[in-house]
C-alpha cells in the first residue's frame, strides 16, 4: 500500500489530511541469529516490504490508532494510561513507542495514526519492528525531538522489551531504521557501530529468495525468552559480561569449563560460532567472493537447528530441498519456531529451486509456502 492510499485513508478516518506519511521496512537477517542480545554481530538488510503510517499531532494527551490490516475501528488511548504489558493487541507496538518516548522525557502530546503494512506478519521478517520504527520516526519529525536513528532504534527496542513484553535484541529496530539500499548492515550490537556492506547479488548473477513457511511464531510466548535466559546463564557460568566476550579461538576451553551442562554448551557454542560466521561473511563480501558465503549460511542453519534448537520441520524441509535442488546456501532466518528461510541461488536456478520447495511442501502436506526474492532496500524515511 502506497503513501497516497494511506494518506487518503487517514483523511477518510479523521476528516483532515495528515501532517505527513512515513515508511519503515521489514528485514531479512543474512547471518547472525540470536547474537544481538549477546552483544554480538549481526548482518541484516532491509526489505522492500514496509509499514506505512500517516500521522498528525494532537495536544490533548490522546493517541488514536487505526490499521488498514486489522478489522475494527479507531482505537483511542489516553497517554497517561499507557502501561507496560497492559495491551496484548497490535496497538501495543505503536502505543509502546509513545510510552517509551515519554518515559525518556520527550514531549509527545498525542497523535492520530493510520497504518498499513506489506511486511508479512509472523514470518520472521520483523513486521513488529517496522511498525515501531515508522511511528518513532514520524513522532521524532513531528515533535522535533532531534533523535538519531540509533536512538530511535533503542527506544523501539525498549517499547518491545518492556511495553510489549518480548525480550528481543536491538537488531530488528536498527535494521529498519538504518539500512541502506543495495547494502547489508554489519552491526556491532554492543556499541551500535555500523558498516554498510555492498550487497548487490543481481550484478553477480545471483538471487536471495525468502521462503515464508507460513508457520507463525510469537516471540513473547516463552521459548525465545528461555534461550535468552540460557545465554545469560552461560555467560555467568563463564564469568563474562556477555557471550560476545568468549573468543572463538578459546571456544573449546570455554565449553570444557561448562562440563556436562548440555544446554549451556549448546547455547554458548551457537552464539560464539555464529559471531565468527558473521565476520567470515563480511570478509567474503568485502573481498568479492560472494558465492563462498553459501556454506557459511548452511553451517548457520545447522547450528540453529542442532545447538539452539529453534528450527521446525517446515524450515528444515525448505533448507534441505533448496540445497538438493542446487542452491548455493540456505538457512532459517529470524527468531525461529517458524517464520522464513533464505536461499542463496544462481539466478538461472531460481525457478527450479522454487518449484522443488513448493512440491516438497505439497508432498509433506504442509501449507504452501510463499516464495519471493529479497532485494536490499532503503531504511525508514519520510515519504511526504
Amino acid at each position: 500500500m502506497g503513501a497516497q492510499q494511506v494518506r487518503e485513508g487517514f483523511a477518510a478516518l479523521y476528516g483532515a489530511a495528515p501532517e505527513g506519511v512515513w515508511s519503515a521496512p521489514g528485514r531479512v537477517n543474512l547471518i547472525g541469529e540470536h547474537t544481538d542480545y549477546n552483544d554480538g554481530f549481526v548482518m541484516p538488510f532491509a526489505l522492500p516490504h514496509t509499514a506505512v503510517a500517516a500521522l498528525s499531532r494532537r495536544t490533548d494527551g490522546v493517541l488514536r490508532l487505526h490499521s488498514a490490516d486489522v478489522e475494527g475501528g479507531v482505537v483511542e488511548l489516553r497517554l497517561d494510561d499507557l502501561a507496560p504489558e497492559s495491551d496484548r493487541n497490535w496497538t501495543a507496538y505503536p502505543a509502546g513507542v509513545v510510552w517509551a518516548l515519554r518515559e525518556a522525557g520527550h514531549a509527545v502530546t498525542g497523535a492520530d495514526v493510520h497504518l498499513a503494512s506489506t511486511v508479512p506478519s509472523g514470518a520472521g521478517l520483523s513486521s513488529s519492528a517496522a511498525l515501531e520504527v515508522v511511528i518513532a520516526l514520524a513522532l521524532n519529525d513531528l515533535f522535533e525531538l532531534g533523535l538519531q536513528r540509533w536512538q530511535l532504534a533503542r527506544l523501539c527496542q525498549r517499547a518491545e522489551n518492556v511495553y510489549v513484553g518480548a525480550p528481543t535484541g536491538i537488531m530488528d529496530q536498527t535494521a529498519s531504521a538504518c539500512c541502506e539500499e543495495g547494502h547489508a548492515l554489519f552491526l556491532d550490537t554492543r556499541d551500535l557501530s555500523q558498516r554498510q556492506i555492498p550487497f548487490d547479488l543481481a550484478a553477480e548473477g545471483m538471487r536471495l529468495l525468502v521462503v515464508d513457511t507460513q508457520v507463525k511464531h510469537a516471540h513473547s510466548e516463552g521459548e525465545y525468552g528461555k534461550r535468552r535466559a540460557g545465554c545469560e546463564r552461560g555467560a555467568a557460568l563463564l564469568g563474562v559480561d556477555a557471550l560476545r566476550d568468549v573468543p572463538y579461538a578459546e571456544l573449546d576451553d570455554a565449553l570444557a569449563r561448562l562440563g556436562d551442562d548440555e544446554e549451556a554448551v549448546r547455547l554458548v557454542r551457537h552464539v560464539v560460532t555464529e559471531d565468527e560466521r558473521v565476520e567470515k561473511v563480511v570478509g567474503l563480501l568485502e573481498s568479492g567472493d560472494t558465492r563462498a558465503i553459501g556454506p557459511v549460511l548452511v553451517a548457520g542453519h545447522s547450528s540453529l537447528r542442532d545447538d539452539f534448537r529453534i528450527s521446525c520441520p517446515e524450515l528444515d524441509l525448505a533448507v534441505d530441498t533448496a540445497l538438493a535442488a542446487g542452491a548455493l546456501g540456505a538457512r532459517m532466518t529470524g527468531g525461529g519456531f517458524g517464520g522464513s528461510a533464505i536461499v542463496l541461488a544462481e539466478a538461472a536456478d531460481v525457478e527450479t529451486i522454487t518449484k522443488a520447495v513448493e512440491e516438497a511442501f505439497a508432498t509433506a502436506e504442509f501449507t504452501a509456502p510463499r516464495v519471493f526474492e529479497a532485494v536490499p532496500a532503503a531504511g525508514a524515511r519520510r515519504l511526504s
